[in-house]
């Protein structure tokens, strides 16, 4: 979900005004989403390298959550939507992580979507951590070098018990993938949009899925002609 300070900017307004109107776009690609019979959204909601931003951004963005956390929970049990979150929580605030906690509990018996938030979240850092808990289980002598496969080594990443993206969208024009779902995107079919994310409408959404399905998904193999 790129492009909240641009899109602030062409407003004469400051970056935590992008922000904010960025929920809405969250808030209604959600439903848009349960609506077409999606089962599992991702949001790219706030990466490891974001800590790095002004402090005054920051705590921003972590108070936003924190309202908007409260806010949606019920909005969320009333859409039968799960959320999830995946990437290193413990360095969110401590009412963050009592906020998240909360909404997760709470919104863990729905089953008509599952929403995930990645937020402190980098693949690099999910990678490493992978690596390490394999390693510690080798050292322990659970784990037997010739037991690592690739269904092992997903299922020691954030995003174990989640099927691998079928599409990727990536807003405010900018072509790159930035640190996210490195592993999971092996096969993922990639859609770039100039429109930055509060923009990012219900139309937008659909023009990406229609690209989507004029695809022709391989996975490395050659499909026999009809």
């Amino acid at each position: 979900m790129d492009g909240n300070g641009r899109w602030a900017k062409t407003h004469g307004k400051n970056r935590v005004f992008g922000h904010r109107n960025g929920v809405r776009a969250v808030r209604q690609t959600t439903e848009y989403c349960a609506r077409l019979g999606v089962k599992y959204l991702t949001l790219y909601a706030f990466s490891t390298e974001n800590w790095a931003r002004p402090s005054a951004e920051v705590t921003a963005l972590m108070e936003l959550l924190v309202y908007t956390l409260r806010r949606e929970t019920k909005e969320l049990n009333k859409n039968n939507i799960r959320l999830n979150a995946i990437g290193d929580l413990s360095r969110l605030p401590k009412n963050c992580q009592k906020e998240l906690a909360a909404a997760i509990e709470n919104t863990s018996h729905n089953n008509r979507m599952t929403l995930t938030l990645a937020l402190s979240y980098s693949a690099r850092w999910e990678m490493t951590q992978a690596v390490k808990n394999i390693a510690q289980q080798i050292q322990s002598g659970s784990l037997a070098i010739e037991d690592i496969n690739e269904s092992l080594i997903s299922s020691h990443l954030s995003t174990a018990g989640i099927p691998d993206p079928e599409l990727m969208i990536r807003t405010s024009g900018e072509q790159r993938i930035s640190n996210y779902l490195l592993w999971q995107i092996a096969y993922t079919e990639f859609y770039f949009t100039e429109k930055l994310w509060p923009d990012f409408d219900e139309n937008e959404l659909y023009k990406a899925i229609y690209t989507y399905q004029q695809r022709e998904r391989r996975f490395g193999k050659v499909l026999e002609k009809r």
